[in-house]
């Protein structure tokens, strides 16, 4: 039998993150979208509920309790308050994930405890290039052996880059030869965000403006050889899949904000003496939005369950990011609507989730569960 009910845990788990999304987020998704950086306190706050550290290994002070499906649901509360914000929270495991599973010893007690200790720390993960040819698997940043090192060069956008960030974890293909190409298998870096070699240039973007990005410029950053992950070219795969379910769940959890205060408003705004959700153009656009919400979910929840599994979920996942992608962007769009000539105003929410959701196409690796 399909069970589509929450475990007890789950089901604690997305009351208590769901009231967080309520009663911080939410109040202060504005005034970080306006100025463009996430509050300290917030993110501390976040902290001490443990929703990354809980996925990390116990030996180093975590929960040891990672799963997709738990992570998924804990996306979708977080993005239900703001998306932008609730990639800033969940940054930290762009580092501490990829380490914990396939970083070597000396690493992982180099890095991790600064993630589990009582502050703050965010992470970073470059993945995506700024070109228009750019392939997922297989990127034109490099890494070459050079002696008992590794020397990358190469460029990364889209890449999460909070104050107070330590490390920022290189997605690149690995090549022994000199030239320019890039043929190799992927390989994962471990780089400080002071490295020589390494600068980062603000980005500029048009949605997800609470959540500070970066170009970042790679040229002759050298890394000692523990800095790579001892990650196969399949895990690094799996590795992106965790990172397409995270921001289908989180992009569904900001669709569905925008379905919500639309449904209310419709109720609430009245033309002609009724309530424009009697309208029947109104009340079938609401209907379906609801409808797309619903069945996107199911393919994010089916292609997490799937990696809980440790089944082959490329499928599963590219159909959940792609539905989700194109129902979150219809879902915005069709709340600014909704409300009419309001749904352009920067007052009300849809405005902001149209811009948010805008970019799905181009986002990956922005959070990882």
């Amino acid at each position: 039998m399909i069970d589509f009910e929450p475990s007890e845990e789950q089901a604690l788990i997305i009351e208590t993150v769901h009231q967080f999304a309520e009663n911080e987020i939410r109040p202060r998704s504005r005034e970080t979208d306006e100025s463009g950086v996430p509050p300290q306190a917030l993110l501390a706050a976040a902290h001490e509920l443990g929703l990354v550290a809980n996925g990390l290994p116990e030996a180093m002070g975590g929960g040891g309790a990672r799963s997709a499906l738990t992570g998924a649901l804990i996306a979708e509360e977080l993005g239900w308050g703001d998306m932008a914000l609730a990639l800033a929270i969940l940054s930290p495991g762009l580092v501490g994930f990829p380490v914990a599973d396939h970083g070597a010893e000396s690493l992982r007690r180099r890095v991790l405890p600064g993630l589990l200790g009582p502050s703050f720390v965010p992470g970073s993960l470059a993945l995506v290039e700024p070109r228009f040819d750019f392939d997922v698997f297989h990127p034109k940043t490099t890494a070459r052996r050079d002696g008992d090192a590794y020397r990358i060069d190469g460029l990364k956008c889209h890449v999460p880059w909070l104050a107070g960030g330590r490390h920022v974890v290189v997605i690149a293909c690995e090549s022994e030869g000199t030239g320019s190409g890039a043929a190799g298998p992927l390989a994962a870096f471990v780089v400080e965000r002071d490295a020589a070699g390494l600068r980062a240039e603000p980005e500029q973007n048009m949605g997800l403006c609470g959540l500070p990005t970066a170009e970042l410029v790679l040229e002759g950053v050298r890394v000692p050889a523990e800095s790579r992950l001892a990650a196969s070219d399949a895990d690094l795969r799996r590795l992106i899949d965790r990172g397409r379910i995270a921001i289908a769940a989180t992009a569904l959890g900001a669709a569905r904000a925008a379905f919500e205060v639309a449904r209310d408003y419709a109720r609430q705004r009245e033309t002609f003496g009724q309530p424009i959700a009697t309208r029947q153009a109104i009340a079938f656009k609401l209907a379906d939005m609801a409808i797309e919400i619903d069945g996107a979910r199911l393919l994010v929840w089916e292609a997490a369950a799937a990696l809980d599994a440790g089944a082959e979920a490329a499928r599963q996942v590219r159909l959940a990011q792609d539905q989700t992608a194109r129902v979150a962007l219809v879902v915005a769009d069709s709340a600014v609507q909704v409300f009419g000539g309001h749904g352009y105003i920067r007052d009300y929410l849809p405005e902001m989730s149209l811009r948010n959701l805008a970019g799905l196409a181009s986002y990956e690796a922005l959070a990882l569960v």
